[in-house]
């Protein structure tokens, strides 16, 4: 009976291993970490760096014009409700169809304030 318990845990192991490595390796291939010249270059692939972006708090205390200079002109620029720049990201991969997102770049001050996805 307990070899056949211990069996079964090393099956499950070996399982919930296979689907980290699997889920780490799909992560790895559709995120990229931000490269200027290939978010410029390829608008249609910015879904790959903005993970990055967000996460490492890339743009956060720069002005606009640094914030430009870094990403290009953004597809639109907000200043009714928000000071803020919109970039778009391209479509990724997916099982679903999901609404298309984009880059938001809320400014206060001058300055970078919040970087956040938007639904489109």
């Amino acid at each position: 009976m307990q070899v056949s318990k211990l069996k079964r845990i090393k099956k499950i192991g070996l399982f919930l291993l296979m689907a980290l490595i699997v889920s780490m390796s799909l992560i790895w291939l559709f995120e990229k970490r931000f490269d200027a010249d290939s978010w410029q270059a390829e608008p249609l692939e910015r879904y790959q760096m903005v993970d990055d972006i967000i996460e490492s708090q890339l743009l956060i205390d720069k002005t606009k014009d640094e914030v430009v200079l870094m990403l290009g002109k953004p597809n639109t620029i907000l200043s009714k409700d928000k000071d803020a720049f919109v970039y778009k990201l391209g479509t990724p991969p997916s099982f679903f169809d999901e609404k298309p997102e984009q880059l938001l770049i809320i400014f206060e001050l001058e300055k970078v304030a919040e970087v956040t996805l938007a639904i489109e």
